[in-house]
């Protein structure tokens, strides 16, 4: 089993990040080095988590491995040692080799690659890449240009940091400048950046992540949100289609003043192809090809201005289609706690959905039945959901005390520290690195969903269902690999495995080894490493109460508080335009039913000429019975005629006319031309071609 841990750990996180990131990114068409780039720094960031337990086990061992060297040198020489008797115990039972034991050599090296990489990635290249997708140029060199513009201000913002700490270390008289001292400093400068961020973004998550499982045992308060978010989302979607109709309106003027041979008209039709396909039509029709362009009567935009438009045209898309899709998952999502909140007074134990149900795989069908759907939404759901927030909570208040005491070794108050070194007695290997990755998993989770679920604006956003940007998955990479190195070298430091800490001369774990001595810079090493954490107890009071929230919903930004009355009116807003969505919903749905019913009681369309000539015929020729008897047909003459009349309208109009509204031709004389209308309709009788039996 030697590596073989190693190796496995490596394929299967490739596949965690590969997963997420096929949930947020779009495959098909964001561009291949985005991907690529953000694959990149997740995969790494995710690997440094998941093989750092193994690391663990594997410096203990070895310090079992020196314990009793040194044991045995003393025991030959004959030599009294001081703290023998402890050092005896400690070393009385045999050093058994972990499962997952590393080759010496190997994890230096591995960490090297890791930590360096990711490095570069947030530092130089993701920063640059951002810029770069974004940019509305038309060629690399334009958008490499625009890149180093923007990414100027941010590079000399670092290097001043770097300076900085280099002036310190060149003037203190104990330093001396070499390759190891740059590269301490490089690395302190970075960790002390991703160290202020990881305390606000942990000491939110300790808080939200167990009260977010629990308010999702409260089916009120689940729905009450629901309504509150869809009342936001509109807001959100209607300003969406106004800029995109903007934006589009904006293209269309520049579009029909810059003729087909204009040398222009190459950026024109490159912004047309990240139009939608309805505007590109709308568009098309109404250029006039034949007509030249004269310098000498128009004014043309200049070449910034159709940048600018370019990046205004990807934006203006990009969220258009993310508000749509959204749209239809919250839909989706309040018909569910709809159907929910209404089979909680079921007493037939099947769940029954409002609307009609959705297209689920046979193992659903075969294994999620609507008794086991009902038992599971109805009962069990909410009571695991509230155990485990209250598991969460424990966690969190662990981590807390852990944060606040991580820097007593005597006597060791922290938490985790004391759990490991109580498994390092018996050299339980398994426990060690359980323990280990439940508490780095638990305070990755904390810190990542933050990145996953904070909003700047439309700045940063990442969007489930692959509508998340370019620009947003690059940041979010950014973020990843600011936040992991200290996030592991905090974690070192609660289980006392750094000598910073410490203060002990144990083996250290080869990632340490990789960050360098931090006593080279003292004042950060001994105070800020050590005192800064501590800022988590007060972040997670003001989390608790909801500051934050309280405040930019007092400052016009409206979030979901319980007892504003801003609130109250967004959540009736929302219930209202769930409801008409619902009635929508079902208004096409008793159509559907309706025309399916039709079609399976008068069969097939090509029946339906001959039928509607039949009747139509038997209902022209009088009847001979009747023409003898006047009295008998001025009596049945009235009803009769209407009840034929009303069998020949509904045999007539066997199938209603579908329309598109939105496809209506602004001038009629545009189809005599033979340009295409782009209206639909569905064909009334049978065709020999049938080429519309597919509709």
């Amino acid at each position: 089993m030697s590596g073989a841990a190693l190796g496995i750990e490596i394929v299967v996180v490739f596949f965690l990040a590969l997963f997420l990131l096929q949930r947020y990114g779009d495959f098909r068409r964001q561009q291949k080095m985005v991907l690529f780039g953000t694959l990149l720094a997740w995969y790494l960031c995710f690997l440094i988590v998941f093989i750092l337990p193994l690391d663990v086990s594997t410096t203990i061992y070895k310090q079992c491995r020196i314990d009793r060297q040194v044991h045995e040198a003393a025991a030959m020489s004959n030599q009294t040692m001081p703290n023998s008797h402890a050092l005896t115990k400690s070393v009385q039972k045999e050093c058994y080799k972990p499962w997952s034991y590393i080759p010496d050599g190997i994890m230096p090296v591995f960490w090297r690659v890791v930590y360096w990489t990711s490095q570069c990635l947030t530092w130089l290249l993701l920063p640059f890449m951002q810029s770069y997708a974004r940019s509305g140029g038309f060629s690399i060199t334009g958008k490499v240009k625009t890149a180093l513009i923007e990414n100027a201000i941010y590079y000399g913002t670092y290097l001043l940091i770097f300076g900085s700490l280099l002036i310190y270390v060149a003037v203190h008289p104990k330093l001396q400048l070499s390759w190891y001292e740059l590269q301490t400093i490089g690395i302190t400068a970075a960790n002390t950046w991703g160290l202020f961020l990881l305390v606000l973004l942990l000491g939110y998550g300790l808080v939200e992540i167990p009260r977010s499982y629990w308010n999702s045992a409260r089916q009120g308060y689940l729905l009450d949100k629901t309504y509150f978010k869809a009342a936001k989302l509109m807001t959100e979607k209607a300003d969406a289609e106004e800029n995109l109709e903007d934006t589009m309106e904006e293209v269309r003027k520049i579009s029909e003043s810059i003729k087909y041979n204009h040398p222009l008209r190459k950026y024109i039709d490159t912004i047309l192809r990240k139009c939608p396909v309805d505007y590109q039509e709308k568009m098309g029709r109404n250029m006039d090809d034949y007509e030249d362009y004269d310098d000498r009567r128009n004014i043309y935009p200049s070449e910034k201005s159709f940048v600018k438009l370019h990046k205004q045209v990807i934006y203006a898309v990009q969220r258009h289609n993310r508000t749509q899709v959204q749209w239809r998952n919250l839909l989706e999502q309040a018909f569910h706690l709809e159907d929910v909140a209404r089979n909680e007074t079921s007493t037939s134990a099947r769940f029954v959905r409002g609307s009609s149900p959705e297209q689920r795989g046979w193992m659903s069908r075969v294994f999620y039945t609507p008794t086991v759907e009902w038992y599971w939404e109805c009962l069990v759901r909410q009571w695991f959901y509230r155990a485990l927030a209250v598991i969460l909570t424990l966690f969190s208040v662990a981590v807390v005390w852990s944060e606040c005491t991580f820097f007593s070794t005597h006597p060791v108050l922290s938490l985790f520290a004391v759990s490991i070194q109580l498994a390092e007695r018996d050299y339980n290997y398994l426990y060690i690195e359980m323990a280990c990755f439940i508490t780095i998993f638990f305070l990755c989770t904390c810190v990542y969903s933050t990145v996953f679920r904070i909003r700047v604006f439309n700045y940063y956003y990442l969007a489930p269902h692959h509508q998340t940007d370019a620009y947003s998955l690059q940041f979010s990479g950014m973020l990843f690999c600011r936040l992991t190195p200290p996030l592991c070298l905090n974690f070192l430091g609660l289980i006392h495995m750094d000598s910073a800490i410490s203060h002990k001369s144990k083996e250290q774990t080869a990632y340490t080894s990789i960050m360098g001595s931090m006593k080279v810079l003292s004042f950060i090493a001994d105070g800020f490493y050590i005192y800064y954490p501590m800022l988590i107890l007060l972040l997670c009071i003001a989390t608790y109460f909801s500051l934050g929230t309280r405040c930019l919903n007092l400052l016009g930004f409206h979030q979901f508080v319980g007892d504003s009355e801003m609130t109250a009116d967004l959540i009736d807003e929302g219930k209202e335009l769930i409801r008409r969505e619902r009635r929508k919903l079902q208004r096409v749905e008793d159509g559907q039913n309706r025309r399916r019913e039709w079609r399976e009681r008068y069969g097939n369309r090509e029946d339906y000429p001959a039928r509607n000539r039949n009747t139509y015929s038997e209902l022209k020729e009088p009847n001979s019975s009747d023409v003898g008897s006047p009295s008998r047909q001025g009596k049945s003459s009235r009803p009769s005629a209407r009840l034929d009349r009303d069998r020949f309208e509904l045999l007539h109009d066997v199938e209603p006319l579908d329309f598109n509204g939105d496809t209506i031709l602004e001038d009629p004389v545009e189809s005599e031309g033979g340009r295409h209308t782009g209206a639909r309709y569905l064909a009334m009788t049978s065709s020999q071609s049938r080429i519309f039996d597919d509709v």
